[in-house]
């Protein structure tokens, strides 16, 4: 379904417009349920990378849409063994979501509770380079 709805909005609006890569993101998600990793983090890449040349880097750090694909390829990572890879990926996103929604957010504190999980300390978070997709 996902599939055929992502084609739809391809040839419609193009395969950078934010609607499509939308499409694209709960496509990953739905191959992150069925197990299909490698799946879901070509989606992701896809998605991010779109966001990324579409709206721009800074852009990407505001835009929720963006920053709910960099919170799942954070959990991606940590489900993969790739803890580093999770720790900057959720220190990107927690640094947006105190800008858009405040860092008394229920976001914000949902992912300070990953990445202590992922044994990084509140100090330690604000601290942390947050490179992209494009770097």
């Amino acid at each position: 379904m996902y599939i055929r709805a992502l084609q739809g909005k391809e040839n419609a609006l193009g395969p950078d417009h934010t609607s499509t890569l939308s499409t694209v993101n709960n496509l990953g998600a739905l191959y992150a349920d069925q197990g299909k990793l490698a799946h879901t983090e070509k989606m992701y890449i896809r998605t991010l990378q779109g966001y990324e040349e579409a709206l721009g880097v800074e852009a990407v750090s505001s835009y929720l849409a963006a920053l709910n694909t960099i919170i799942a390829f954070g959990d991606l990572y940590s489900q993969t063994d790739r803890k580093d890879m999770a720790k900057v990926m959720h220190i990107r996103a927690w640094s947006g979501y105190t800008v858009v929604q405040g860092p008394s957010s229920k976001g914000c504190i949902e992912i300070e509770g990953w990445l202590q999980a992922l044994q990084l300390t509140p100090a330690q978070i604000g601290a942390q380079h947050m490179p992209t997709v494009l770097e």
